[in-house]
C-alpha cells in the first residue's frame, strides 16, 4: 500500500520563468483540467473584472481539487495572480465547499490582496460554472452564453496550478475511488492506462467491474481498461458491474426511449430540480419527455438546448428512474438544426424564488446513488508508477486534434513537444510524459520506455 503524502513529500514547487503571457500558457499545453479541456490561452486574451477559481468539486467521491489546494496552495495562488494580471481582473475568488475549514483557513492566510475565499454549500452541482458564477457574484450567465458575458472568467484549480508551476503538462492529477482497495488522489503520466492506475491503487475489490471516467453523475463509461488517462481525466470511479450506475450509464437509447414513452407521467420533478431552470433558463426536461410520445410544439426543442447535462433530473429527481437528460441530449441537434435559440433579453432572466431551497445536499445524493458503502476519501498519495509504455491521444482538448511534430523512431524525454495545433485551428500542444521511443499513429503517439 502506498503511503499517504505530506506537503513536503509530494512534488515541491518548481518551474522556470513566470508564465505571464498567453503565448507561454499555450506553449505549455495548458487546458481546462476540470473536464472541458478548453485551451486556457484563449481565455487569457479576454478582459474581465473577476476571476473565479472553481474548487467546488461537487461530484461524489472526487477529492482532487481539494487535495491540490491542500498541498499546492502556493503555485495555485501564483497562477491565479498571473491570470488576474493577464485578464485585467480586479478581484479573484476561490469558490470552495465551506466544509473544508482547514483549507479555507490556510488560503485566507496565504492569499494576497485582491483574492478572497467564497465558502460554498455542499450541494450538487455547485461546480457547474453557471451555478458557481451565480452563487459567487449573483450574476446570471445568459442561456448559451459564457462567463465573460457577465464580466467573469472561471478556471479549474489544477489549471491555475499548472500556470503557477510553469512547466509543460505531462502528468495528470486524478482521484481513484469506489470499489478499489485504497481510494486516493494520484499524479500519473498522461497516456498511462486506467487499468494500470487502478492496480496501483490496490486493485478492484469486486470480481466484475465497470469503470466511469470523470464523476459518477456526468461520467463516460470506459469501454475497457486500456483507455489512456488524458489532460481532462479527473476521476476513475470503479464500481461492481451490477451497480445501478454502471447499468444506467450504459443503457442504450432504444431502452431510454421506450421506457420513457410508456412510463413518464409528467410529474415535473425533473424540471423543478433542474439547476438551469432554477437559474431562469428556458430548459424544461419534462417537456423533452413529452416529445417521446407526442407531436408537440417546435419550441420544445428550445427547452432542451440549454441542458447542462448534470444528470440531476435522471439520477436524482425522477421518481421512476427515467432518463430526461439523455432525451434532452438527443433533442439538442434538432434544436440547433431549426435555429431554435433563446431570443429574449438577458435582462429578462430571473432565478426561481425557490432555487436556494432546491439545492441537492451531497450526502443525500450519495445515498440516492447507492455510493454510501464506498470510502469517501481521496488523500494525495505518491505512487511508484513507472509505465513501460504510454499512449497519448492527439485529441484530449476542445477543438481539432493536434498534429504530430515527431516521427516514428524518434527518442524523446519528458516534456518534449509531441504535437501542436495546425495553423488557424483551436487546439493544444501535447508533450511527452515519459522518456522513450516514439511510434506515431493516426490518432495517438505511443512512447515506449
Amino acid at each position: 500500500m502506498a503511503a499517504k503524502a505530506s506537503t513536503s513529500q509530494i512534488h515541491p514547487v518548481s518551474g522556470g520563468a513566470s508564465a505571464t503571457t498567453p503565448e507561454r500558457v499555450e506553449e505549455l499545453g495548458i487546458v481546462g483540467a476540470g473536464g472541458g479541456g478548453f485551451p486556457t490561452a484563449v481565455k487569457l486574451r479576454t478582459q474581465v473584472s473577476t476571476v473565479i477559481a472553481n474548487a467546488a468539486e461537487c461530484e461524489p467521491l472526487l477529492h482532487k481539487d481539494k487535495e491540490l489546494l491542500h498541498h499546492f496552495a502556493e503555485p495555485f495562488l501564483r497562477g491565479m495572480q498571473q491570470v488576474m494580471h493577464l485578464v485585467g481582473a480586479r478581484e479573484g475568488v476561490v469558490g470552495i465547499k465551506e466544509k473544508y475549514h482547514d483549507i479555507i483557513e490556510t488560503l485566507e492566510q496565504m492569499a494576497p490582496a485582491g483574492i478572497r475565499i467564497a465558502p460554498l454549500p455542499d450541494v450538487y452541482p455547485a461546480g457547474d460554472e453557471f451555478i458557481l458564477v451565480h452563487m459567487v457574484t449573483g450574476r446570471v450567465i445568459p442561456p448559451g452564453g459564457l462567463p465573460k458575458d457577465v464580466d467573469v472568467m472561471v478556471a479549474n484549480v489544477e489549471t491555475l496550478m499548472n500556470i503557477g508551476l510553469d512547466r509543460p503538462v505531462t502528468h495528470k492529477y486524478l482521484t481513484v475511488a469506489g470499489a478499489v482497495a485504497n481510494p486516493m488522489t494520484v499524479r500519473v503520466p498522461i497516456g498511462v492506462t486506467i487499468g494500470e492506475v487502478i492496480e496501483a491503487a490496490g486493485g478492484a475489490t469486486a470480481e466484475h467491474i465497470g469503470v466511469l471516467l470523470g464523476g459518477v453523475m456526468m461520467a463516460k463509461p470506459a469501454p475497457n481498461l486500456n483507455v489512456p488517462v488524458t489532460k481532462t481525466t479527473g476521476g476513475i470511479i470503479v464500481l461492481p458491474a451490477e451497480h445501478t450506475l454502471i447499468k444506467r450509464h450504459n443503457a442504450p437509447w432504444i431502452q431510454v426511449e421506450k421506457i420513457g414513452r410508456s412510463a413518464c407521467d409528467q410529474c415535473r420533478f425533473c424540471t423543478e430540480f433542474c439547476p438551469r431552470f432554477l437559474l431562469g433558463h428556458p430548459i424544461e426536461p419534462h417537456r423533452a419527455m413529452q416529445s417521446l410520445g407526442f407531436q408537440v410544439a417546435a419550441d420544445v426543442a428550445v427547452a432542451t438546448l440549454y441542458c447542462c447535462e448534470c444528470n440531476l433530473c435522471s439520477m436524482y429527481a425522477c421518481p421512476e428512474d427515467l432518463d430526461p437528460k439523455n432525451v434532452c441530449v438527443q433533442n439538442k441537434p434538432l434544436a440547433r438544426e431549426r435555429g431554435l435559440t433563446f431570443k429574449g433579453s438577458p435582462a429578462s432572466i430571473e432565478p426561481h424564488p425557490m432555487a436556494e431551497f432546491r439545492r441537492v445536499p451531497m450526502r443525500r445524493l450519495i445515498a440516492k446513488l447507492g455510493l454510501g458503502e464506498f470510502n469517501n476519501t481521496g488523500p494525495l498519495t505518491e505512487l511508484p508508477l513507472h509505465p513501460r509504455k504510454v499512449t497519448i491521444p492527439l485529441k484530449q482538448h476542445a477543438g481539432a486534434p493536434s498534429a504530430a511534430v515527431v516521427k516514428s523512431g524518434d527518442r524523446v524525454r519528458v516534456g518534449d513537444l509531441l504535437a501542436a495545433p495546425e495553423a488557424g485551428k483551436l487546439g493544444a500542444r501535447i508533450h511527452a510524459s515519459i522518456d522513450g521511443v516514439v511510434t506515431v499513429g493516426q490518432d495517438s503517439v505511443v512512447i515506449e520506455a
